[in-house]
């Protein structure tokens, strides 16, 4: 890949301005004005892991370790530009650059 393949993907992700334990607040969607705590951080696709937020159900398959299965319900990524940090003493939304 050559030096301008890499810069444009570059630019195509977006920044991320947080970090795995900041709390986060949702600007839009079904999960919007909620808060919790970022879990994990997926800075190649630009996505971000919170406690809480976007949860969806997963059908588990019978295992050996899970003999009984059945659903699950688990955190999605959710995309960073959807994201902004949250301080929890002033109630507010941070701006960040």
């Amino acid at each position: 890949m050559n030096l301008k393949a890499k810069k444009r993907m570059a630019a195509a992700v977006p920044r991320v301005h947080f970090k795995k334990g900041d709390t986060v607040i949702v600007l839009s969607g079904e999960d919007k004005r909620k808060t919790g705590k970022v879990l994990q951080v997926l800075p190649g696709s630009g996505r971000a892991l919170v406690e809480g937020i976007r949860m969806v159900k997963k059908h588990m398959r019978k295992t050996q370790d899970n003999p009984k299965g059945g659903i699950v319900e688990k955190e999605a990524p959710l995309p960073v530009c959807k994201l902004r940090l949250f301080d929890p003493a002033h109630k507010a939304a941070g701006k960040t650059a």
